[in-house]
């Protein structure tokens, strides 16, 4: 009996290796930008993406709160970085984010309080693979990252005029970095 098991293991698992090697060699599974996954695909993909955050973030210690300026610091590292791809309040489409398969989320147009902090800060650390999401660790400080969180954490509360102001901030403090590099 336990030979007959063995062997139909063995036969079973054979077969869905070869199976799995012709589909990848045949090129079946379209992974142009422009077609959307399978439903099966979306769905793994989705629970990959989850636990393999999820078992991480008990390594990740949140800081006590923010400050005003720490999160006016951070609007500025999202207008320089993220708007782009995830959008701002007041600003339409880009031709960037019409382009991404998944489309990234717009974090203006949902309640960024369901979504743990340290998740949002572990993703913009390591970015996530096949997805155009780069990770920020290796030109961004833990802190830096943080003020993007705080932000981004209450970007669904900011109107088009207040993201417009942080965008001239931001320009000044472009232009006042340009002048003190003449000096």
């Amino acid at each position: 009996m336990k030979n007959h098991l063995l062997k139909w293991f063995l036969v079973s698992g054979g077969l869905a290796l070869t199976l799995a090697f012709l589909f990848i060699w045949f090129g079946v599974y379209n992974i142009a930008a422009n077609e959307k996954h399978w439903a099966v695909t979306t769905a793994l993909l989705e629970l990959i993406r989850e636990r393999s955050i999820e078992v991480r973030l008990d390594k990740i210690q949140m800081p006590q709160t923010a400050s005003a300026d720490s999160i006016a610091r951070g609007a500025i590292g999202y207008a320089e970085m993220c708007e782009q791809c995830h959008l701002a309040p007041g600003k339409g489409r880009t031709e960037l984010y019409e382009g991404l398969y998944p489309q990234p989320p717009v974090f203006h147009q949902r309640d960024n309080s369901e979504h743990d902090p340290r998740e949002l800060f572990w993703v913009i650390k390591n970015g996530i693979k096949l997805t155009a999401m780069p990770a920020w660790e290796k030109s961004h400080t833990d802190q830096q990252i943080w003020e993007m969180v705080a932000f981004i954490s209450d970007l669904d509360q900011i109107s088009p005029e207040q993201y417009q102001q942080l965008s001239k901030a931001r320009e000044r403090e472009d232009t006042g970095s340009a002048n003190n590099d003449k000096h």
